[in-house]
């Protein structure tokens, strides 16, 4: 697994990261295992609107609650298969393991999945 980058800090001094690239299940489980709220974006390698995502999932790792973690759905299909993911970027939302948001709709800004990620976060 690919250990989160940190850069400049925070607005509230943590460290800032940048999302964790899942490469196979083991992955996925250790995010599950460190995390009770994690972020999983779906994505394909020539996929423009997930090109466009990669810096707002950045923002969204630095200031959000919770991991946040990328799963290329080409090369990790037993995860792709196992959320029904049909189209990409797909966001998975997991509170404890289990799936409490979706959106796969297209390009979403930070704003957005940071309140998606807050709004699970105080439940």
């Amino acid at each position: 697994m690919t250990e989160p980058t940190a850069s400049e800090p925070t607005d509230d001094g943590r460290p800032a990261q940048k999302p964790v690239q899942l490469n196979d299940v083991a992955d996925y489980e250790d995010q599950l295992e460190e995390h009770d709220l994690v972020l999983l974006e779906f994505v394909t390698s020539g996929c423009g609107i997930c090109a466009s995502m990669e810096p707002v999932l950045g923002a969204v790792a630095r200031s959000a609650p919770g991991a946040v973690a990328t799963v290329n759905a080409g090369l990790v299909p037993a995860l792709t298969a196992e959320f029904g993911v049909q189209r990409v970027p797909t966001l998975v939302v997991l509170k404890d393991g289990e799936e409490v948001a979706r959106l796969d709709d297209g390009f979403q800004s930070a704003d957005t999945i940071v309140d998606l990620l807050e709004t699970h976060a105080a439940h």
